[in-house]
């Protein structure tokens, strides 16, 4: 039985990609390329063309990339390559999509306890990867203040618990790398997104957290914070740094959360937070509390407002259904917190 599949990718800053074929047999025949891009000389249209005649459907992206570049011999590529082009057979094949591919879904939750948070987070993109849920975005309500550190980090290292214990400040690990995290329910906006690992296929992570991330930069930018990536993970305007992502990958599925400073008491973060000067060496300032540069003095806007003009780009850009918490995601994640995220073995993982 034979099928005939499309795939197109819009290179970022380049050309259409396309690439129309016939699966038989679980191989690739009858390949047509083609698209708006440059090529010289004309003859390695053919020789791309043969490169994927015959190859399995179940070919990875590194390996079609290297067949491409044998048969591009010493041809000029220009608004596209030949990653690209093996990018978009797979997306032909289904094994890479784009944000118009999926149905998503916006979560509410309500307020809930950091350790749930965490938790939730880790069943979320698990129910994601193996197809029990649609892919989810969810702004989360925090219940009370907390230090999140990376997966990791050092818990002695980079949190005082005594002074987290006085403030009556939890502290808790996720699952993704990166730096610790400083919570106040009122002063953050954090925001989780889980999604098919189809939907990034190909990129580096560096260009996949920019790339999950753009919806964000334009709904910055509809309050008037001139959003933009700084470096792998943060996000910054131009008086400072406004957020900073991490990321867990799962077979099947991406977990990509995002915390904003949008107020900030710095001096109870300095206290709780052990920042060492050699940390700060490379961030062009002496003051852990001058890099950050809360939302709420660039916009004036309460927390409420920003959030839902962040909600109003998602669904303007992809559209997405809103849903509840179920039971039955609330179970897990409760189970979860009981075997891992609330027990002090994991919290001190990397003592």
């Amino acid at each position: 039985m034979s099928e005939r599949v499309h795939g197109e990718r819009k290179v970022r800053g380049g050309k259409l990609v396309v690439v129309d074929a016939t699966v038989s047999a679980d191989k690739i025949i009858d390949v047509v390329l083609s698209g708006d891009f440059f090529l010289e000389p004309d003859e390695a249209l053919g020789w791309l063309t043969a490169a994927l005649e015959g190859q399995s459907a179940d070919v990875s992206l590194d390996h079609l990339t290297a067949v491409l570049d044998t048969a591009a011999r010493d041809a000029d590529l220009v608004g596209f390559g030949t990653r690209d082009i093996a990018l978009t057979v797979l997306r032909a094949l289904g094994r890479a999509t784009t944000w118009d591919d999926l149905d998503l879904e916006i979560m509410e939750t309500g307020p809930l306890p950091p350790r749930m948070q965490m938790a939730l987070d880790e069943v979320i993109v698990r129910q994601v990867a193996e197809g029990r849920r649609a892919p989810s975005l969810r702004f989360w309500d925090w219940a009370s203040s907390a230090v999140v550190i990376g997966s990791y980090q050092s818990l002695s290292n980079e949190v005082d618990e005594a002074a987290a214990e006085r403030h009556g400040i939890e502290v808790v690990r996720r699952v993704s790398g990166g730096g610790a995290m400083f919570i106040e329910p009122g002063n953050t906006i954090t925001y989780s997104l889980a999604v098919p690992d189809t939907l990034v296929a190909g990129m580096s992570f560096q260009d996949s957290y920019a790339f999950l991330d753009e919806w964000v930069l334009r709904g910055l930018r509809s309050v008037g914070i001139e959003a933009a990536y700084a470096g792998l993970n943060d996000i910054a305007s131009p008086v400072g740094k406004i957020a900073g992502a991490a990321q867990k990958r799962i077979p099947g599925g991406v977990l990509h959360h995002v915390t904003m400073a949008y107020d900030i008491d710095a001096d109870k973060m300095l206290e709780v937070l052990r920042i060492g000067r050699e940390k700060m060496s490379d961030k062009g300032t002496r003051s852990a509390a001058k890099r950050v540069d809360p939302i709420r003095s660039q916009t004036g806007l309460s927390r409420e407002k920003v959030i839902d003009a962040l909600l109003a780009e998602f669904e303007q850009s992809f559209g997405a259904a809103y849903v509840g918490l179920d039971q039955a995601t609330i179970d897990e994640a409760a189970a979860l917190v009981e075997s891992k995220h609330g027990t002090a073995a994991w919290r001190a993982r990397v003592p």
